[in-house]
């Protein structure tokens, strides 16, 4: 059964997502910062950095939320990112902040299912996905899409939460995540279900080698998986 952030209602976990972040968007950075104490930045330089060597120049980055991975990809200098996510609410936060930077020339946003991407075959050098997988509706369904818009030799980077395995970080990690994140995101964003949903959507994804091994079924080759910060997230790659 799909883990959903609105329980007692009977739509699509693709339209609850869709809702539950257009209803966080304006609070989304704030909490995303400081709920992982800053160190979500970090991770996504790490993440950035691993493409390097590809030096891509058309890249896409799934699930863009507000952003913030857009934006660091900058560091690449590529001729064209293009964000996708299929909250508007989300979007009109991170075209804020692009127009705000002076960096609209280079990364446009918009509304679109990662599910089934508007876009030709072979089309990317690279695609991100920052936090967002857990969230895809039909997880091989986007992965194959991803797919589909990278062109040969290209590279997919994921960054995305897991599950610490080593005692004691594994315990009071899940503490943390099952009782004080979800008080602290309520009283600050007033979506009580975003913030339950949040530690329930990592419990259920299947992170580690499981990842790995549906990236391989998915037809992604040479797939790596690097822990950060003791196993709280993973950095997977993989290339067409």
């Amino acid at each position: 059964m799909a883990v959903v952030p609105y329980k007692e209602e009977n739509t699509s976990k693709k339209e609850q997502v869709a809702r539950m972040f257009d209803n966080i968007s304006h609070r989304y950075d704030f909490l995303n910062h400081f709920l992982s104490l800053g160190i979500d930045k970090g991770w996504r330089k790490k993440a950035i950095n691993l493409l390097r060597p590809l030096r891509p120049t058309q890249l896409l980055d799934v699930a863009t939320g507000t952003g913030d991975f857009a934006l660091q990809a900058l560091t690449l200098n590529p001729e064209k990112i293009v964000g996708v996510d299929i909250s508007e609410g989300m979007l009109q936060v991170g075209r804020k902040k692009i127009a705000s930077r002076g960096v609209a020339e280079i990364i446009t946003l918009q509304q679109a299912d990662s599910e089934n991407l508007p876009f030709a075959e072979n089309k990317f050098d690279a695609v991100t996905v920052a936090f967002g997988v857990r969230n895809f509706e039909h997880l091989e369904r986007g992965l194959q899409e991803i797919y589909r818009v990278l062109r040969p030799g290209g590279m997919v980077v994921v960054l995305e939460f897991s599950r610490p395995r080593k005692f004691p970080f594994k315990q009071g990690y899940s503490f943390y995540f099952k009782f004080i994140l979800p008080k602290i995101g309520r009283i600050v964003s007033s979506d009580k279900a975003a913030y339950t949903y949040l530690p329930e959507s990592v419990e259920a994804f299947p992170d580690g080698e499981d990842f790995l091994r549906i990236l391989g079924q998915t037809g992604f080759k040479q797939t790596q998986c690097k822990s950060l910060t003791f196993g709280i997230s993973s950095i997977y790659t993989g290339t067409k």
